[in-house]
């Protein structure tokens, strides 16, 4: 039975299988004329002023105003009244609190319209009460329930107290809205603390400051698995600034585990002080000496040397449908190609950072973390405290794109309050953050395609070469089935062989499809050319042939699978929108077409590049077009998540890390070629609204401009990039339209 003080609801299942815990009501006795929490998620205000609690970290995806205006939406509210902030760390009154995958919107597009609609009525019913009249006969509108037979009306302000004390609302019972009475769902808002960024306030985890506060750095060695041989301790102490030096043996993490995930933290040397420019110059005198490691052996050009000799041959088979060898034989047009995609870094504007404050019973933590309650734990379980003894505030995140999700620097500083016993801001140089960064792991590929004489695949085979630790997939490695390949090939084979690697890696925004989506969307052009097809009528006539067909397998259990008639509406607008084949050629200028189905969303996009005599090139316009469900809720936040996308994958063609003796050759921004303002494109984005339930945005629009760029540079020029990043040298040697090859 829900009790008074366990006042919303109890949802039954969500499509994740979660359930909606309902909220446990604070300070339900205060005094008349406070403020007064209605639940977990809203605090009314007698000025009229409601709070609502967003309860998943914000990384610039916009979750902080779009979870929000899903309640304020169905508890009809007017927007400008409402105030918002990070609701406390807490799983069990906060459900999924997390961010990653372009779930925000699946997992809480219901849930939180549920809130707002269980919130408003128990204040309609509290009305009700005080006006002894029927609930049904009541409305409600802009943060007042209203009688509309006798007028009266009252604020939910004063209504807070009575409706916090009502028994929770029977779920199935709760109306909510249809799309066309929305008022605040579908408008453009501002993002909540764009105002503070704009104004530098201090509001992201690196601004973080609480009394007594040290700064600290933690230095680790570069090589993979070292450990500290010796170091000169002395020298640092005596340098300014700095009031603690001291080395920390660290815990290895258990095999096959990564650090950010499992129990466990490298053997490094912490240094405290009261300014963390003078403690990060202190490291300077540190002369630190390691062991090898057991990383040393491994580098990039090993990993290369390895994948050339495993793509002669043939790999575990991990999707076998029909006879490719004999499509294959009897087609009438054979493709055969090699690609390979790098390893890459995250490089958030924001370095890894944690304060931590040591309390009588535990620790209290601030932290830009993509999943706060995780980061509890893991703290917890690596330096053997107890999880309700610690306490977790999310901060704003400075970007995040996966690599928040590893809570490494939480346990780092955590041990590092620990030993100081002093509150300690652990703030990780650009250099560390880039060293010790969770890659987004590289892959190499043959595939084959084989075409009968009117041009239809009728084979496809692909053999991926990954990496594996400790006999494990790493993180960010899988090489899926669910693509479009998968979809349309009568006869189809997806084999997979591992190499050996130790260096960390991770999810990277659009994790596994950021590349593979450049590897099979520019073979599809390369199919495409071998029969004398246009790129994009290619792909709707493959696609058109096998809607009525079953989809290929998801990739995970539960998953959506690729619905092809979900993409060829999207790709035909993309057509329109872009003006595909009317533009007349000019030389050096070249469009490209892609398409994937990615984290639930489906997306096509056109790119156009100039391509210089000299082989630069640069990415003019991008159309996108995207299919993600029945509703935008944000316009605003949607069309710049697009358009982050875009500048995010330009940089994923022309940046890598490379490994030299077991750590990273690049650590500075200044190693990576990024996309400067004056080179970001012209960004054209739409919509196609279906009857599909809502997705999220941060991730789904990436893959597909990664190869519509390279495909563009293809028509522009001639040359074929299939091997990233790309250089001039590479572009120069392919190109096949007689322009000049000097630079």
């Amino acid at each position: 039975m829900t009790t008074r003080r366990q006042f919303l609801i109890t949802v039954g299942a969500t499509a994740t299988g979660a359930l909606l815990v309902g909220f446990d009501v604070q300070n339900a006795a205060r005094a008349e004329g406070a403020a007064q929490a209605v639940g977990d998620y809203v605090v009314l205000g007698q000025d009229g002023i409601l709070q609502i609690f967003a309860k998943n970290p914000d990384m610039g995806q916009g979750t902080k105003t779009m979870l929000p205006m899903l309640i304020a939406e169905e508890l009809d509210v007017d927007w400008d009244r409402v105030r918002v902030a990070f609701a406390p760390v807490d799983g069990r009154r906060y459900p999924l609190q997390w961010a990653g995958g372009s779930m925000a919107v699946p997992i809480n597009w219901e849930m939180m319209r549920q809130v707002g609609a269980a919130t408003r009525a128990v204040l309609v019913q509290a009305a009700a009460t005080r006006l002894k009249v029927a609930p049904e006969s009541l409305i409600t509108r802009s943060g007042q329930v209203i009688h509309p037979a006798t007028g009266r009306r009252i604020d939910y302000s004063s209504l807070a107290l009575e409706a916090s004390r009502l028994p929770a609302p029977d779920p199935n019972a709760l109306k909510l809205k249809e799309a066309k009475d929305y008022r605040i769902i579908g408008t453009p808002h501002t993002g909540i603390d764009t105002p503070a960024i704009v104004h530098g306030e201090p509001i992201f985890g690196i601004d973080t400051v609480v009394p007594g506060m040290k700064y600290a750095v933690y230095v680790k060695s570069p090589v993979y698995g070292a450990k500290l041989k010796h170091a000169d301790l002395d020298a640092v102490r005596k340098a300014p600034g700095v009031e603690q030096v001291f080395a920390l043996e660290g815990i290895k993490p258990p095999a096959g585990a990564q650090i950010g995930l499992a129990p466990g933290y490298a053997p490094g040397v912490a240094i405290v002080g009261r300014n963390w420019w003078l403690v990060n110059q202190a490291r300077n005198l540190l002369n630190a000496q390691w062991d090898d490691g057991y990383g040393a052996s491994h580098d990039s050009a090993g990993y290369e040397a390895q994948a050339h000799t495993l793509l002669a041959g043939s790999g575990k088979r991990l999707t076998d449908k029909g006879d490719v060898e004999a499509a294959l034989a009897k087609a009438a047009h054979r493709v055969e190609a090699e690609y390979r995609t790098p390893f890459l870094p995250h490089l958030t504007l924001e370095p890894q950072n944690c304060t931590v404050s040591p309390t009588a019973t535990g620790l209290e933590i601030w932290a830009p973390t993509q999943f706060p309650n995780e980061g509890r734990d893991l703290v917890a379980q690596t330096l053997g405290l107890k999880p309700e003894a610690i306490t977790v505030h999310m901060r704003r995140c400075g970007g995040g794109f996966g690599r928040r999700i590893m809570n490494d620097v939480m346990v780092e500083a955590a041990a590092i309050a620990i030993k100081a016993q002093v509150p300690v801001k652990l703030l990780w140089p650009r250099e560390d953050d880039v060293a010790f960064d969770y890659f987004r792991p590289g892959n190499y590929h043959r595939l084959k395609g084989g075409l009968d004489e009117s041009g239809r695949l009728i084979a496809y085979a692909v053999h991926g070469v990954t990496f594996t630790r400790d006999g494990k997939l790493i993180d960010g490695g899988e090489i899926n089935a669910d693509m479009a390949p998968a979809a349309i090939a009568a006869n189809y084979r997806l084999e997979q062989s591992d190499i050996a690697a130790i260096a960390p890696t991770g999810w990277l925004r659009a994790p596994i499809s950021n590349a593979l989506s450049f590897v099979h969307e520019c073979f599809c052009d390369e199919l495409a050319n071998a029969a004398g097809v246009d790129p994009l009528q290619f792909r709707l006539t493959q696609m058109r042939a096998h809607l009525n067909e079953p989809p290929p397998p998801s990739g995970e259990p539960g998953e959506p699978t690729y619905d092809l008639r979900r993409m060829v509406p999207v790709l035909e607008r993309v057509a329109e929108r872009s003006g595909w084949g009317k533009a007349p050629r000019k030389p050096g200028i070249g469009f490209g077409v892609a398409t994937y189905f990615s984290h639930r969303g489906y997306f096509a996009e056109v790119a156009k590049v100039k391509v210089e005599a000299d082989g630069q090139w640069r990415v003019l316009k991008v159309w996108v077009v995207g299919d993600c469900g029945s509703t935008i809720i944000n316009p605003v936040n949607a069309e710049a998540q697009v358009q982050g996308a875009v500048i995010d994958g330009i940089s994923h063609l022309r940046n890598e890390v490379r490994f030299d003796k077991g750590a990273p050759a690049q650590t500075q921004f200044s190693d990576f070629d990024l996309v400067r303002m004056p080179d970001a494109p012209q960004v054209d984005v739409h919509f196609h609204i279906t009857d599909n339930p809502p997705t999220g945005l941060g991730e789904p629009a990436l893959p597909p401009v990664v190869a519509a760029i390279a495909n563009a540079i293809h028509d522009a020029c001639g040359a074929r990039l299939r091997n990233l990043p790309s250089t001039t040298a590479m572009i120069q040697s392919g190109r096949t339209d007689g322009a000049s090859k000097a630079a």
